[in-house]
C-alpha cells in the first residue's frame, strides 16, 4: 500500500479527454496508477463506484444486516449530522442539504464503503464505520 493521495488516484481514473476513450495506451497509462493504492482511516481504497465515481473502501469483514448494526449505523450517522437513506444499500445524507457522503454495502464475501471526496469529515467517518459495523454484526 501506497501513501498516494485519494485525490490524486481518484482523478487518474477519471477521463478529462473522451477522444481517449478508446485509446488502449492511454487506459494501460492511467491504470498504473492502481498498482499503488492509498488507505483511509487504515482501511484499503478498492476502487471506484460504477455510477457514482466514489473512493470505495474495503471493510475487514463482511455485513450481514440486522436491528442492530442498523442502529449502530443510525447513531453514526447522527454524529455527522446525517441520516440513512435506505435504498438497495444503507446511504448516509447529510440532514442539511441531503449531500450523499458514504454508502455501505454487504456483498457476501466483503463489506466496503464508497465515501464522498472531500467530505471534512471522511476519515473519522470511515474509522467509525469500520469500528461500530465491526461490534454489530
Amino acid at each position: 500500500m501506497a501513501k498516494v493521495p485519494v485525490g490524486a488516484w481518484v482523478m487518474a481514473q477519471k477521463i478529462a479527454d473522451k477522444t481517449l476513450l478508446r485509446d488502449r495506451a492511454a487506459f494501460l497509462e492511467r491504470s498504473k496508477v492502481r498498482a499503488d493504492y492509498p488507505t483511509v482511516g487504515g482501511l484499503p481504497l478498492i476502487g471506484l463506484g460504477g455510477s457514482c465515481g466514489k473512493p470505495c473502501f474495503a471493510l475487514p469483514y463482511t455485513i450481514t444486516w440486522n436491528g442492530e448494526n442498523l442502529q449502530t449505523l443510525e447513531a453514526i450517522a447522527l454524529e455527522f449530522g446525517c441520516y440513512v437513506e435506505y435504498g438497495a444499500y444503507p446511504h448516509l445524507k447529510l440532514a442539511q442539504d441531503n449531500t450523499e457522503v458514504a454508502a455501505v454495502q454487504d456483498w457476501k464475501t466483503f463489506g466496503m464503503v464508497f465515501l464522498r471526496p472531500g467530505f471534512e469529515h471522511g476519515e473519522e467517518l470511515l474509522g467509525k464505520l469500520a469500528t461500530g459495523l465491526r461490534q454489530g454484526h
